[in-house]
């Protein structure tokens, strides 16, 4: 079985999602309406979506619960 390549980010995925949202903004700016604008509309709308499940994720409301057993032996 191959191995599996691991990669060390070294930005954080909200710095890359706001980079990869800039260039799909320039890039569907910069074609007529159609198809392909539309695609790039599309990930861009994902990559939003993205960065809010990534914010919620790390926001302090979501914190893990505090360990407790799963049955209680009386």
């Amino acid at each position: 079985m191959p191995r599996r390549r691991r990669l060390r980010q070294t930005t954080s995925l909200q710095a890359r999602l706001e980079a990869w949202s800039k260039a799909l903004r320039e890039r569907a700016e910069n074609l007529p309406p159609g198809p392909e604008r539309e695609e790039l509309l599309r990930k861009l709308s994902q990559a939003h979506a993205a960065a809010h499940i990534d914010d919620w994720a790390h926001s302090p409301e979501t914190e893990a619960p505090a360990s407790r057993p799963l049955h209680s032996r009386t």
